[in-house]
């Protein structure tokens, strides 16, 4: 593999098929800086003022897609990643290896592999530690500004066949449900990034389909994955979550609450696809009418055929 210069950063790598482009980088991470369908833009959100950085004990948002542990706290959450990670060659793919952070004793690795299905990322935490510690893989993309997250909801139902709860929402200190970002849909949650919007918005989904998606202008990139309902999950139980601000929204999965022995690890996995020529939807409709045909050619939701 030869390295290519993307972003202001010199050591990155283009990772590519006829279905999805990626592009990661060596000098800081783990991270994905770059993921489109083949030839189109970033759909990913990097920031002027820290692309090409690196080094430095704090920790900057750089874009892209990153791999956190939960629960969110300082300052184990905000270790710096600004160091190089060791790149190794995979079949179809890399393994991306960050050092241990010295305040948790938390090994950060994202392997990356494609197929002609999309891509797979395994995000994986090691203890490297001499003690337990409770966590949970939790994987982040911060995507370009102007789009729109899509969260699903559980299938629904009648008064008389559904006495009991079918999901929960986590709300913020700062979360508004009535600012006008959210579109609260019967099987969906929309919430849009805007730039001129005043103030961040948070929400997490307890939904067991499976899947997430960001559409911006004509492109839409799904990321699936596997969660379990009998599992334990962060923040009062979700596994989905959507995080918005005036520069970029972030589309973020977990993995179930486990308590890692030293020298254990745990693994996340995200599938993604990206798909051009599909228009933002504005509504639930709209994402009944684009966004749908695509999550019901995955087999992923058990929602009646629209």
């Amino acid at each position: 593999m030869q390295p290519i210069p993307f972003a202001g950063w010199s050591q990155c790598y283009r990772l590519a098929n006829e279905v999805i482009e990626l592009i990661v980088v060596a000098d800081i991470g783990p991270r994905i800086i770059h993921a489109s369908a083949p030839g189109r833009a970033n759909l990913f959100a990097l920031f002027p003022e820290s692309a090409g950085l690196s080094g430095g004990e704090v920790w900057r948002n750089y874009g892209g897609h990153r791999l956190w542990h939960a629960p969110e706290q300082r300052p184990r959450t905000y270790q710096p990643d600004n160091d190089p990670v060791q790149v190794s060659a995979i079949a179809g793919g890399v393994r991306l290896t960050a050092g241990v952070e010295g305040v948790t004793g938390i090994q950060k690795e994202m392997e990356i592999t494609l197929s002609g299905q999309g891509a797979t990322i395994g995000h994986r935490l090691w203890n490297r530690g001499v003690w337990p510690v409770t966590l949970a893989p939790w994987a982040l993309s911060v995507m370009a500004a102007g789009g729109v997250g899509i969260v699903p909801l559980p299938p629904r139902g009648s008064h008389q066949d559904q006495l009991l709860p079918t999901a929960a929402l986590a709300l913020w200190a700062y979360t508004d449900l009535a600012d006008a970002r959210w579109v609260w849909g019967r099987q969906h949650i929309l919430l849009r990034q805007e730039a001129g919007a005043q103030g961040p918005q948070k929400i997490g989904v307890r939904t067991f389909e499976g899947w997430a998606a960001y559409a911006r202008g004509e492109d839409l990139f799904l990321k699936t994955f596997s969660p379990q309902p009998d599992a334990a999950y962060p923040d009062l139980g979700v596994t989905t979550e959507m995080f918005t601000n005036h520069r970029m929204l972030e589309l973020e999965t977990y993995g179930p609450v486990q308590t890692l022995a030293p020298g254990a690890c745990v693994e996340h996995v995200e599938h993604w696809q990206v798909w051009a020529g599909i228009p933002q939807p504005r509504s639930e409709a709209e994402v009944m009418e684009r966004v749908w045909p695509v999550v019901r050619n995955q087999g992923l939701s058990s929602h009646p055929t629209p």
